[in-house]
């Protein structure tokens, strides 16, 4: 259903836009929204370099005074608020959306760390620098833009309205030459129809061109009114070390919780059924006999449950042989028959080890509760500066990272550590999920 609902969308589309790009962008929803831009920027420009220019330079004549203080502020907040309006207009009219800044980090209340904190932001600074670089390109690319705009479609109506110079102005048409002895105008059929079709060249090429005009915009306001990289680096790593947080204690939980529930309870129950037998030693030393051989069986299982337990932490083998006898073991413990396939020339640092060891743990385990595959595969190898994993199934496929499950707690703690997971799952199969983390040898 899916399918057909897309073809049928792009036949629609078809339809709908028949003439080429180049003959419909005149009369384009986009392509007035885009003029209607150019056409806000040149007084919101003005007033947006007028508040500033007005405003820093009166702050910075009053440092001298602490009266500079509070106006530099001022006006760096005034710069912020007008980067709000910017924003909309141009998510508005371009499409281009553009984050929020970074907020103020003002280190305790009152007006005194406020003013601090606004001329210490590298935000506010960067609102300025719009204000006062925005005016001139606004005024280049609205003279650029109306001047076309204007000229293109008065050519090509001319046909249009060419009488109105014999009938008021006493004179042929439009004037292209005239002295004292001689003029040339616009008035006989082909001058007309040859002016119409250069009006149709204007026309046709003036709204590719202020699309350029405005990609500079949007470049402008990214660049400044956008977070900083740094800054939007710094919420990603702190968005990072909390999941790293997150995952670190649900796996302390883990831990705790089959200790709890496992060895830590048929511990106790060995210790019971031992003292048991301690007592019916010597009443009955062949009932006691048959509790400590249970009692043995019992150590057996625990000593299991925590090499289990131990291997789900960091497995030994991993750490003895590296990545492909470990991931040869997992397999092994997979309901289906898994291939694997690890080409590395060396070792990755032990956290990039053991990163990619519970990925493809993780996703082997999917591969057993829910694929419903006959055969499986792991593949891993680097590519540059990634260590490279694909874990492939051909079982009934729809797995799905938006859906909250398993993989999406496995994107978020690959994410971590500037990792990546990619899912290609379509209903029916097969499914290929694929794993890369940065190479650290």
């Amino acid at each position: 259903m899916a399918t057909e609902y897309g073809q049928g969308y792009a036949h629609r589309s078809e339809r709908h836009h028949r003439l080429p790009a180049a003959l419909r962008a005149p009369v384009e929803a986009r392509s007035w929204r885009e003029f209607g831009y150019v056409l806000l920027g040149l007084p919101i420009a003005i007033v947006l370099f007028t508040w500033t220019v007005t405003t820093v330079s009166l702050g910075a004549g009053l440092l001298v005074t602490f009266l500079g203080i509070p106006v530099l502020a001022a006006a760096l907040a005034g710069c912020r608020g007008f980067g709000v309006l910017e924003r909309a207009r141009a998510r508005g009219l371009l499409g281009v959306e553009v984050a929020d800044p970074e907020p103020l980090r003002v280190a305790k209340p009152g007006a005194l760390a406020w003013m601090g904190a606004m001329l210490k932001s590298g935000a506010s600074w960067r609102h300025a620098l719009y204000t006062l670089v925005q005016f001139p390109w606004a005024v280049f690319s609205f003279s650029v833009a109306v001047s076309f705009w204007t000229c293109g479609w008065a050519l090509l109506t001319y046909p249009l309205w060419f009488w109105v110079f014999p009938a008021y102005a006493g004179e042929g048409g439009i004037q292209l030459y005239g002295d004292a002895h001689h003029s040339v105008y616009l008035d006989n059929p082909f001058e007309i129809t040859v002016t119409a079709l250069i009006g149709l060249v204007f026309t046709l090429a003036t709204p590719w061109l202020v699309r350029a005009l405005t990609t500079v915009d949007g470049l402008l306001v990214r660049g400044l009114l956008g977070p900083s990289r740094l800054s939007a680096r710094v919420v990603e790593l702190e968005s990072d070390r909390g999941a790293v947080v997150d995952t670190a204690a649900a796996d302390l939980r883990r831990i705790e919780r089959d200790l709890h529930d496992g060895a830590q309870a048929r511990l106790v129950a060995l210790a019971m059924d031992l003292g048991l037998a301690k007592e019916k030693l010597r009443e009955d030393p062949r009932a006691a006999a048959r509790m400590v051989e249970e009692a043995h069986g019992e150590v057996k299982t625990a000593l299991q449950e925590l090499r289990d337990l131990a291997r789900g932490i960091h497995p030994a083998v991993l750490t003895d042989r590296g990545l492909d006898a470990a991931l040869s073991a997992v397999a092994s413990r997979c309901t289906v028959p898994v291939r694997v396939e690890v080409d590395l020339p060396a070792r990755p640092t032990p956290a990039i080890e053991g990163i990619a060891y519970f990925t493809v743990s993780e996703l082997l385990q999917n591969v057993s509760k829910h694929s419903g595959a006959r055969t499986a595969s792991v593949d891993v190898w680097r590519s540059e500066d990634r260590l490279m994993l694909q874990v492939s199934d051909d079982g009934v496929g729809g797995a799905d990272v938006s859906r909250g499950s398993g993989l999406a707690g496995l994107a978020a703690r690959l994410d971590a550590v500037d990792g990546v997971l990619v899912v290609d799952s379509p209903a029916g199969g097969p499914t290929r999920v694929i794993a890369e983390l940065p190479w650290r040898g």
